[in-house]
């Protein structure tokens, strides 16, 4: 009980920064209690190439676990179909090294802080539209949290502010 009254109170507190996202539609996972977007509030987000674009999630752990990593797919139109594109995060994946408040192995129903950091290669084009599903999967593959959410690929910041 005392738990669920922490994650509750938690969650309440970090609710000032929330980006809107969505319920994964080809990935299983539950939403996480509270999921923000550096610098985005309401989808797409802007993604600047040649930058780390950054996640902050909070979730509740449904069992005890000893690893987790994380996977991200971008589903990108390409005329009337879309095509979903692996998108590697390197060792950003070993969500383990990225909890800002526990480490693994997790207990079951523990509180976790956790901070991605994807990188927006320049292969990406400016002005490339997508859908990218973010999702934490346990040490056997089985989801525990999925995110789900329309980006658009920016103009390195240097480029940005340049122009100005």
């Amino acid at each position: 009980m005392i738990g669920l009254v922490v994650f509750l109170a938690f969650a309440l507190a970090v609710q000032g920064q929330t980006t809107n996202i969505e319920t994964c539609t080809q990935h299983g996972g539950e939403l996480p209690a509270n999921a923000y977007i550096d610098g985005c509030i309401n989808p797409p987000c802007l993604f600047p190439q040649l930058q780390d674009a950054v996640i902050n999630l909070v979730f509740q752990a449904p069992r005890q676990m000893a690893t987790m990593r994380t996977l991200a797919t971008a589903y990108v139109p390409f005329g009337l179909i879309t095509l979903p594109v692996p998108y590697p995060l390197g060792d950003n994946a070993l969500t383990c090294n990225f909890l800002t408040n526990s480490f693994c192995p997790v207990l079951a129903g523990e509180v976790l802080q956790y901070t991605l950091k994807m990188f927006i290669e320049s292969s990406f084009p400016v002005n490339t539209a997508a859908t990218i599903e973010f999702r934490v999967v346990d040490e056997f593959n089985v989801p525990i949290i999925c995110i789900r959410v329309p980006i658009l690929i920016a103009p390195p910041v240097n480029a940005i502010s340049g122009s100005s």
